[in-house]
Formats: C-alpha cells, structure tokens, sequence
C-alpha cells in the first residue's frame, strides 16, 4: 500500500513538475518573442527607404519626366508602364528566391536587405540626372528606373517578410507593424518635403501657350522682372534631392541592421523545398489571402492613381503651381499624425470596420476638390482630409496580411515557409496594378493634348485630370469595398488562429524536448 501510495506521489509530483516545466518554457518563449521599443523603432526605419523613394517618384517622376527632362507623354507613359510592370514581374521571383534563402549568421532576410542597398542607391541617383544625350534619354530612363524597381525589390521584400521573423507574437507583430507604418508614412512627409522643397525653390517658369501669349503684356512684364530660373537649375535642384535622399536610405539600412535580429524559432522550415509555381498555387489557392490581395488592389488603386496626377492637377487644374508641393506636404503630414489614430481605432472596432470607415473618409472630399471652385484654403482641408485616409490604406494592408499567414499556417501546418511569397505577391499586384495605371494616366494626358511646360493646359487635359484624381479613385474604392465584404477573418477567427499556433508551437516543443531526451538517454 505504501509502495503504491508512494508510487502515485511520485507521479503527481512528476506530472506537477512537468506542467511547472511547460509554464515555465511558455513564460520564456514569450519573453523572447517579446519586442523593445528601441527593437520596433529600428526595424520601423528600415521601412523609411521604400516610401522615400517611392513618394518621390510617385509624386515628381510623371512631371520631372515631361517638364524637366522634356520627353514626350508617349515616352514618358512607356517608361512609367514598363518600369512598374518590370518591378511587378520581379516581386513574386524574389520572394520565391527569399524563400529558398538559407539561414545565415546574419538572418534569412538580412542579407538581402544589406547587399542590394549600395546598388539601390546609385541607380536611384541616376533616374533624376538628365543625360546630354537627347536620342537616348528615354533608353537611359528605362534601364535605371527598372534597375532601381529590381533593387528595391530585393530589399522591400525581405523587409515585408522580415515582419513574420523578428516575433512569433501577434500582439508584438502588430504593435511592430504600428511603428512601422507611422515611420513609413513620415517617410512619405520627408520624401515629399525634401523633393518638393528644394525642387520647388528652382521652378522654372512655365512657356506662355496660345491665348496665353497674347493676353497682356503686363503678366509677360512681371515674369522677366521676377528671378531668373533656368531648366538647367531645376535639373540641378532634382539631383541635389537625390542626393540627400540616398544618404538617408544608406543610413536607414544600416540603422536596421545593427537595431533588429531575426528570431530563428520562427524561420524554421519543416517541409520539403516546393517548385516556384507550386508554391504560387498554394498561396494563391488560400481564399482569405485572395480576397484581402483583391480588396487592397482596387483601394491602393485609387490611392496610386491620386499621388501620380495629384501634381499636375494641383499645377494646372486648380492653379497652384507654386503651391503644390505644400499641398502634398499637408497631405502626408496628416497621414503621419492619424497613423497611431487608426491602430487605436483597429485595436478597438477591428480590422475590417477600420477599412471601411478608413477608405470611405475621403470619397466627399474627393468630390469636393473636383466640384467647388479653385480656392487654396478648400485645397489644404481635401489634402488633409485625404491623408486621414491615406494613413489607413497605409496601414491596414500590413496589419492584416499576417493575420491571412497565420490562417494559412493554420489550414496548412504541413506547408510552412512560404510568408516571402504572400508578402511579395501582394506587392506584385499592387505595383502592377500601379503601373499600369500610371501608363495609361499619363497616355491619357497624351491624348487630351497635354503641353509640355504650359502655364495653362487644354480643356481636355482639365477634364482627363478631374477623372483622374475624383472619379476613377472613388469607383475603385467602392469596388474594393464590396469585395471586402466577402473578407472572412474577423476578430473571433484572429484570436482562434492565435490559440492554435501556441498550441502548434508547444506540441512542436514538447516534441523536440523528448527527443533531445531521448537522444541523451541512448
């Protein structure tokens, strides 16, 4: 009796310490999936490069291309359809690549990051430099601008992906993707600011066309007595902002690297390698990802196409060419202060309300611009009013696609490793969708008879840019919305997903404890 007492003693004492043991290796897996802020902060900067690089291109390369380096619409359409399409094509190969990548000391993702910077930086430099060459400007354009897009690709995709690495943790994810998007949307505010501000203190003026010429001597009168500009220091003032914009992605890539480590736990790959179509099959098979890939294509859609026309439009259409790198400046400025507004706000209502309300916001301000006479105080509140919504298209995309991993991995526990290719193809539709936007933008103003350096433009170029700034981003925000409605992760689905990966992620260690165990034991 008392040997069998003794016996179930044991084994109550065996299985209490057992459990101790597993609250315990849960308590410290959580600590270290736990994130510093100085962790978030460094792995928020090294977002700020893409959308630098990316605001200033999309803001200035339509205009720069047409008033500056003085080419063709025709042209200029090909080497913004082309160069975005080129970028497109190279996301999914990337991250397919990514996904094979091995482990090194430095990461998975890391290398990709560090390595394709220097290249990144010099091509982008060469995109805003005028060559002397006339007959082979648009070659020049569309080689680098497609060298650029590849370059970029090699660092933004790992970084997307590096978002899964650096916490097993949705609660710390989230909280990262937070920062991240707040330092993005700045980075929006600087590379506007920078490109804008120094290009617009070296504005050449604009050519008198038409009933221009010969409206009053007296406006002709003000121009010559005003400071003498040429096309020459404009061009100078595009590559100074390069400049200053290629140190900053330097010193971001470097802040990254020595701020953030990848969390190896969570790059383990338990499956067999996959071809590249299958994994593309597989990901794009997983219904949520499809629906939420969709969704965001339609609404980053109308985003896209108001940065690229946004320019011209505030230029032309309202009148405000003196002004309108101020107005894009007020715009992602409110992007920037609204961002942390919004992960208040999706913490609080979820996900899928934020979106809808998020993207809904501007459509009456949308109209707004476009049907209330030109006035620069009506201007600044639209803009204001358009980057509240700009924050949450910013924002949501990033916040959810781990939700729609966490979903796949669920579903499909035996097919891990696969988050580059979700990250990248995101991306690819997105920058596809963009560039083919941004061809037929620019074909459009082509088309309707578009000036080159006018100071006023044909009514037809008035009304194609009143399209594409009001009435196509708001069909294609409603289009996005209706397909958001078939979105099938909600709140109670998040949380249920996040059970079953801890639970996943306890059996897996309970698994490799025993056998370490057993390995010590024979």
């Amino acid at each position: 009796m008392a040997r069998g007492e003794g016996a179930e003693q044991y084994s109550n004492a065996s299985l209490l310490k057992k459990a101790e043991s597993q609250q315990i290796s849960a308590k410290t897996r959580e600590e270290k999936s736990r994130l510093s802020v100085c962790n978030k902060l460094c792995y928020a900067i090294g977002g700020a490069p893409y959308q630098i690089t990316g605001c200033a291109l999309g803001f200035f390369l339509q205009i720069y291309l047409l008033d500056v380096a003085l080419l063709d619409p025709f042209y200029a359409s090909i080497i913004l359809f082309v160069g975005r399409a080129w970028d497109a094509i190279t996301d999914p190969t990337v991250g397919f690549l990514v996904s094979r990548s091995p482990w090194t000391r430095f990461g998975r993702m890391m290398p990709w990051i560090i390595l394709s910077t220097p290249f990144a930086v010099i091509s982008y430099f060469l995109i805003w430099y005028v060559p002397p060459v006339d007959q082979g400007k648009v070659l020049w354009y569309l080689i680098f601008y497609c060298l650029f897009q590849s370059l970029q690709t090699c660092f933004h995709v790992p970084y997307s992906a590096l978002t899964m690495f650096i916490s097993s943790e949705q609660k710390e994810r989230d909280s990262a993707t937070a920062y991240r998007m707040t330092v993005e949307v700045l980075g929006t505010v600087i590379g506007t600011g920078i490109q804008g501000q120094i290009v617009g203190m070296a504005n050449a003026p604009c050519i008198p066309v038409g009933n221009d010429i010969n409206s009053t001597s007296e406006n002709f009168e003000v121009n010559i007595s005003q400071p003498h500009i040429s096309l020459e220091d404009t061009r100078q003032a595009y590559m100074i902002a390069s400049g200053v914009i290629c140190a900053m992605y330097v010193l971001c890539a470097i802040t990254l690297f020595c701020g953030v480590k990848e969390c190896k736990e969570t790059a383990k790959v338990r499956t067999e390698r996959m071809s590249f179509f299958r994994g593309i099959r597989l990901v794009m098979g997983h219904g949520p990802y499809a629906k939420l890939v969709m969704g965001f294509l339609f609404t980053s859609l109308a985003f896209m196409l108001l940065e690229g026309n946004f320019a011209l439009f505030c230029s032309y259409t309202l009148g405000f060419r003196d002004d309108f790198q101020n107005i894009l400046l007020v715009v992602m400025l409110s992007a920037t202060l609204t961002i942390p507004f919004w992960q208040w706000f999706l913490t609080r209502f979820g996900k899928k309300t934020a979106v809808y309300v998020g993207t809904t916001i501007v459509i009456p301000f949308l109209i707004a611009v476009v049907l209330l006479k030109s006035n620069l105080i009506v201007t600044y509140i639209n803009a204001f009013a358009a980057g509240v919504s700009i924050a949450a298209a910013f924002l949501l995309p990033w916040s959810m696609l781990p939700d729609v991993v966490d979903d796949f991995k669920v579903q499909n526990p035996e097919s891990q490793g696969h988050e580059a290719i979700f990250y990248s193809f995101y991306v690819f539709f997105t920058k596809f969708a963009s560039g083919v936007s941004l061809g037929i933008s620019t074909l459009s103003l082509d088309f309707a008879g578009y000036v080159t350096r006018g100071c006023t433009q044909p009514t037809a170029v008035d009304v194609t840019l009143k399209v594409l700034v009001s009435a196509a981003p708001v069909a294609l925000i409603i289009i996005g919305l209706i397909i958001f409605t078939t979105y099938p992760i909600n709140e109670e689905r998040r949380q249920g997903n996040r059970k079953l990966l801890i639970e996943q992620r306890e059996m897996e260690s309970e698994a490799d404890s025993s056998e370490t165990e057993l390995v010590n034991v024979l």
